[in-house]
């Protein structure tokens, strides 16, 4: 989920105005409304324009503008991971630029904008292939860019805007299609000859708005290991709000259809994030067999189940049983991160949020052990961070004293956290990188806390690895 990316329910309807064809949400089935949870759909009358190998993705962070502190930059990404929404049918064949089978396709990824909190991986999309940065979202599963025309219902982006009409392997995907946003809506019935699915995407700061399409993407960033992959559906938004921190669109890489990873058919994928305060570095995400991880240092705690409905469904939850902060075990309930059978609590791992959140019951002994441990005068750094736990350093140019590693304990597996990777520094106060969540609604492992820490997701074994590497130089 994109930055946290919590749910705002929008119920869908359909309509073709040319086909006087009308379906209130209050005539579909429960199963219809679920299937377009957060996605207002519509069916038009429409022209437009017109097993698995690996995939290489490099994955690089933007770094902040240098003018402007962590703080802000804290504050900006935590407003986000607050309000933000989230929204395997057959393998795509992967063919490299020779026509072969493909062993490996790439992306870079980095840091995103000034004020931002996201990882970009870049990818090419259309004949002849557009390139373009999209965000890389493990909660969600949309991959969606800017298409030509948008006129001023779109956000700047840094790349030039995909326009469907110049490119020969587009096509609108059909309203029937099993990628298609409207299959649910329909529940069963023909579609009107002629139509497109339409969709509005709504976010707690945001919304995209467009067509779904059928596209070959191109991935990779020389010619040797580049692969082209037809037939990919995606979204074609020429309406978008300006909250996308310097991408031109997002990659959904969660366990639904229409993500990435679902849609490749790729078995396993992996990313290496780079430091969140390196400014240069680069790093790649890997989709296929080539995605691996081993050594004596890799950890790995299995995946458990994501609950039926969605959007929980696209979801990859974890088992976290404990946390230490050095050698001492907080007495945190090993409940406190459960999923409930409702559907309700559990903790997930996610790409697209910043600032980790922990239960609150959880978070209050963390920070309480924190506190404890730092002899720095504790000072009010909520309203120039977000955080609610800040130190003032001595100056602004003073580093943060030692203190010891944190530690999450998941279902047979440690996952040894830095204190830079659980602190963060700037303006001359050092907080802790965590916010609490209420009781009993779900924990989210954020981006921060996954930092030059090498992630496995092998969803065919449905198990996590992972292991601390130097990022930026792999």
């Amino acid at each position: 989920m994109i930055t946290s990316y919590k749910a705002r329910i929008s119920m869908p309807f359909l309509h073709n105005p040319r086909c006087n064809y009308v379906l209130r949400s209050d005539q579909m089935s429960l199963t219809s409304q679920m299937a377009a949870l957060a996605v207002l759909v519509f069916l038009v009358c429409a022209t437009l324009a017109s097993g698995a190998a690996s995939v290489r993705v490099g994955l690089t962070r933007i770094h902040s503008d240098p003018g402007i502190p962590a703080s802000q930059l804290v504050r900006d990404a935590l407003r986000r991971d607050m309000q933000r929404h989230r929204s395997r049918p057959g393998a795509r064949e992967l063919a490299s630029s020779s026509g072969g089978a493909a062993t490996t396709v790439s992306a870079r990824t980095r840091k995103d904008t000034p004020n931002g909190g996201e990882y970009l991986m870049t990818l090419s999309i259309g004949t002849l292939p557009v390139s373009y940065p999209a965000i890389a979202d493990t909660g969600s599963d949309l991959i969606w860019t800017q298409c030509a025309p948008c006129g001023d219902q779109c956000f700047k982006q840094p790349a030039p805007l995909y326009n469907p009409a110049s490119s020969t392997t587009f096509a609108v995907l059909p309203c029937n299609s099993s990628l298609s946003m409207c299959v649910g809506a329909l529940a069963g019935a023909p579609p009107p000859p002629g139509c497109a699915c339409m969709y509005n995407q709504t976010y707690g700061t945001g919304w995209t708005a467009g067509v779904q399409g059928s596209e070959t993407f191109t991935f990779g960033s020389s010619a040797a290991d580049q692969a082209r992959v037809a037939g990919v559906a995606f979204g074609c938004s020429n309406a978008s709000s300006n909250d996308w921190n310097g991408s031109a669109g997002l990659v959904g890489l969660g366990r639904g259809a229409l993500s990435l990873v679902s849609q490749l058919g790729a078995g396993r994928f992996s990313y290496c994030l780079t430091p969140f305060q390196d400014s240069n570095s680069t790093s790649t995400l890997l989709l296929g067999p080539s995605a691996a991880l081993d050594g004596a240092g890799v950890r790995s705690t299995p995946f458990v189940a994501s609950p039926a409905k969605a959007p929980m469904s696209t979801y990859y939850y974890l088992s976290l049983t404990g946390i230490s902060l050095g050698a001492t075990v907080l007495s945190i309930s090993p409940n406190a991160f459960s999923l409930k059978a409702d559907g309700t609590g559990g903790l997930i791992i996610d790409s697209g949020t910043t600032i980790t959140s922990l239960a609150n019951a959880a978070y209050q002994k963390v920070r309480a052990a924190v506190k404890a441990l730092v002899t720095l005068p504790a000072t009010d750094g909520l309203d120039s961070t977000g955080l609610d736990l800040c130190f003032a350093l001595p100056s602004a140019a003073s580093a943060p004293p030692a203190i010891p590693s944190m530690t999450l304990h998941f279902d047979g597996a440690d996952m040894v956290l830095p204190a830079e990777s659980y602190m963060i520094s700037g303006s001359g106060v050092w907080c802790l990188a965590m916010r609490n969540q209420t009781d009993g609604a779900m924990s989210t492992l954020g981006n921060y806390q996954q930092q030059n820490m090498h992630i496995l997701y092998d969803v065919q074994k449905e198990t996590l690895s992972f292991a601390p590497a130097k990022c930026s130089t792999l």
